[in-house]
């Protein structure tokens, strides 16, 4: 399979801009809290001006959660990067643990600060919206690994198992104490999805017996 085609210089640096804005966003939201952060703040970080800010993002809250977005990009970049005999579900797990693997895990500190960040509601909403964007993207990148014939509802359908195995791996970390990411538990339901929930349906298997006995004695 090839690899993805290298953007010009200009995009480059659109990428390179954007991405800047967003992680002084995010810094400076975890530093000082959400509210206490405005637009200007974040484009001063970068040296820019508010109005060149306003050209790649809406708002500070979608800066702050374009990291979510940055992820699945690479993501999908690591994907269509995968040799091309490789099964399209382990291909998307191992474009994901590598992924994990350049991350690293957050620190005590950045974990506690992170939570306290989605506590605000406008970026939790904002939040779920980016989950939402990217599901078109990996999608079409679903469709592209898996070649020319095939079907793009198929290809929607599995982006979005991923997308959804990817909120509930981060609403479980939210709500846990880990000092782990949500990566470990984002590969395991996408394993699980991939051999169709075995770990569920055996306990749904097993209940049937008993819950029909009980209603014939």
């Amino acid at each position: 399979m090839s690899s993805p085609s290298r953007p010009g210089l200009r995009e480059r640096k659109k990428q390179a801009a954007r991405r800047a804005l967003a992680e002084a966003a995010l810094r400076l939201t975890l530093e000082r809290g959400a509210d206490q952060v405005r637009v200007e703040d974040i484009a001063n970080e970068v040296g820019v001006s508010p109005r060149t800010f306003n050209n790649y993002f809406s708002s500070k809250e979608e800066a702050v959660c374009s990291f979510i977005v940055e992820q699945q990009e690479r993501l999908r970049e690591a994907l269509l990067a995968r040799p091309a005999h490789e099964p399209l579900w382990e291909a998307v797990l191992t474009a994901l643990a590598e992924q994990h693997a350049e991350q690293g895990g957050p620190s005590r500190e950045e974990v506690r600060r992170f939570r306290e960040m989605l506590r605000h509601p406008a970026l939790f909403g904002e939040m779920l919206r980016s989950h939402a964007k990217v599901e078109r993207v990996l999608a079409e990148a679903i469709a592209e690994r898996a070649g020319a014939d095939a079907n793009p509802l198929h290809a929607r359908m599995m982006a979005g198992i991923v997308q959804v195995a990817s909120r509930v791996a981060f609403d479980s970390w939210l709500g846990s104490d880990t000092e782990e990411g949500n990566m470990p538990v984002f590969a395991e339901l996408l394993r699980q999805a991939q051999a169709g929930m075995p770990d569920l349906t055996a306990l749904a298997a097993r209940s049937a017996p008993q819950e029909h006995a009980a209603q014939a004695s």
